[in-house]
């Protein structure tokens, strides 16, 4: 398969594809990738803006998706960040709602915000409710539900601390799940995030998640975790399951 100059430039800083790098190492490599550049000489060639890529870990478990006492789901808010706001939407009774947006939701509410989203509106990044109103919200479920936006216990996003959650939430709070092949997604920050930045929200998933073992899983818990941004190659990481 063809590949940039640029993949191949960030090909000297990722080193043995195959290895797995300490987390330090590997995070140093990562940002010495996110540095590259490379310039389009030939004719015609438009300067690209440069823009503030996404650094994503992914971290292969040893569970069964299927069983769903090894499920792994939840939110946690990580040291630094990860680089981005959201918009939050807050279903609560409508005695709440002004509080909710003082707070920092873009829309809060009850009958009239559900009826909003049932009608198709999205643009949203979160949703959370309050109890109170989870009766009514269960209806969005065929809605919010293939977007990951459906508020869940679980996740933290259904609690009776609005205010909290918002809070959280709008910062960046990360909420996670693990897919059907057992791997758990998320950001962790952004490529220009200083190096000690990004190794202390990667070192405080990665501990995350290793506490959330089920009893059931058996053998090797963490099996693989692999670390890349979004324009360049993966670098597998040295970690003890």
């Amino acid at each position: 398969m063809p590949r940039s100059a640029t993949y191949k430039k960030q090909l000297d800083h990722a080193g043995d594809l195959k290895a797995r790098y300490p987390v330090p190492d590997a995070v140093n490599r990562l940002k010495a990738m996110g540095e590259v550049e490379t310039k389009r000489k030939f004719k015609g060639a438009k300067k690209q803006k440069g823009f503030d890529q996404t650094v994503e870990l992914v971290m292969h478990l040893g569970i069964d998706p299927k069983q769903a006492d090894q499920l792994i789901r939840g939110s946690l808010s990580l040291p630094h960040g990860v680089g981005k706001t959201k918009k939050v939407i807050v279903f609560c009774p409508d005695e709440m709602a002004d509080d909710a947006k003082t707070a920092g939701a873009i829309e809060a509410g009850a009958d009239a915000l559900i009826k909003k989203v049932s009608e198709g509106w999205s643009d949203f990044d979160v949703a959370i409710a309050h109890p109170a109103v989870m009766g009514k919200v269960g209806k969005l479920g065929r809605v919010l539900g293939p977007q990951g936006k459906m508020p869940s216990p679980k996740s933290g996003t259904v609690t009776p601390d609005l205010a909290q959650a918002i809070k959280e939430y709008s910062a960046g709070k990360l909420e996670y799940r693990n897919d059907t092949g057992g791997n758990v997604h998320a950001v962790i920050g952004k490529i220009s995030f200083p190096a000690e930045h990004l190794l202390a929200n990667l070192e405080a998933f990665v501990d995350h998640i290793r506490r959330l073992k089920p009893p059931a899983s058996k053998g090797h818990y963490i099996k693989r975790v692999c670390l890349s941004a979004t324009m360049t190659p993966s670098i597998c990481l040295d970690v003890q399951s």
